[in-house]
Order: C-alpha cells, then sequence, then structure tokens
C-alpha cells in the first residue's frame, strides 16, 4: 500500500507520485502534496511551475470567452491572480472583461 494521502477529489487509494506532484490514475486529479497540508492554496501551471495567490501569469493560448464576442488573446498578462479551489482554480480581472475564472493549465508563471 502506498504511504500517500488519497485523493482529494474522488477519495481513491491508489495514488501516485509524478515528479513534484502527487496524481489519481482514476479521476486525473494532480495536486502538490504540500498544498493539502499548508493554509496557501496553490496550482501548478502550463510548465509545471507552482504559481501561488499574488502571482502573475500570462495566457499561453487564445481563450474563448462564453458570451464575449472576442477570445481572450494568448499572451495576455494578468495581474494579481488568487488561487481557488475547483476545476477553474484561477480568479483573476481582466481589462476588458472583468471578473474571470481561468485554469491554470492555459497560462504560465512570469518571473
Amino acid at each position: 500500500m502506498s504511504t500517500f494521502p488519497p485523493c482529494p477529489e474522488c477519495k481513491s487509494i491508489y495514488v501516485y507520485e509524478s515528479e513534484n506532484q502527487l496524481a489519481c490514475p482514476e479521476c486525473g486529479h494532480e495536486w502538490v502534496p504540500a498544498s493539502a497540508n499548508d493554509d496557501e492554496l496553490t496550482a501548478i501551471d502550463a510548465n509545471g511551475n507552482i504559481i501561488k495567490s499574488g502571482d502573475t501569469v500570462v495566457t499561453i493560448k487564445d481563450l474563448p470567452v462564453k458570451g464575449a464576442p472576442r477570445p481572450i488573446r494568448g499572451g495576455t498578462k494578468v495581474k494579481n491572480i488568487r488561487i481557488t479551489n475547483g476545476d477553474h482554480n484561477i480568479d483573476c480581472k481582466i481589462d476588458g472583461y472583468g471578473a474571470m475564472a481561468l485554469k491554470s493549465e492555459f497560462v504560465k508563471k512570469v518571473n
């Protein structure tokens, strides 16, 4: 048996380690093990970097927005993000669009 905690999404016990994060083979959920113990939430960007609340990120491709006449262009800089729980784990404000929820796999951290 593994000594890893169960998956926070589906509670599966078949969790395995993949590089610097844990992964669930049943639901596909991936998370950083330290984030389960810390009060501060973290997420993983498209390049595998850890992003935290307050960071600045850039979109890596055009992202369609439901109800908007145009997508969010790739390369759009988003400042002062907030990490949340859920599928769309980044809350932010984007000029011209307002409040948005983004998925961390479609952004990269700006150094």
